[in-house]
């Protein structure tokens, strides 16, 4: 049975870890729902909000998650819109952990 994305736990990225390759993303972002792939180095999703107050909310939501698993995100938030940017900045580019945090943020909305 295959494991979801989202059980997985974050790895520290060591100094020297390669990138994923394409070939190594496209199984990965088949996993995803709406996570686009920028130059196989980042991975990035716009989720939509009623008001300001829910993007904020969703930003407070996902912020303990990424400090539980020391894999932050980079957030854009603006009026009824947060953009989540995810990679690896030690080697500038995608790891496992990247896909991992990504569905971990995704479930953060998924109904109970």
């Amino acid at each position: 049975m295959a494991t979801n994305l989202a059980d997985q736990k974050c790895v520290p990225c060591r100094g020297g870890t390669p990138p994923l390759t394409h070939d190594q993303i496209v199984p990965l972002q088949d996993q995803l729902a709406g996570w686009l792939v920028e130059a196989d180095k980042k991975l990035i999703k716009y989720f939509k909000f009623k008001n300001w107050l829910e993007a904020v909310d969703f930003v407070n939501r996902i912020s303990p998650l990424a400090e539980a698993e020391n894999h932050h995100p980079d957030l854009y938030v603006r009026w009824g819109e947060v953009r989540v940017y995810l990679w690896t900045h030690k080697i500038n580019g995608l790891t496992e952990s990247d896909f991992y945090m990504a569905a971990k943020i995704d479930r953060v909305l998924a109904p109970a």
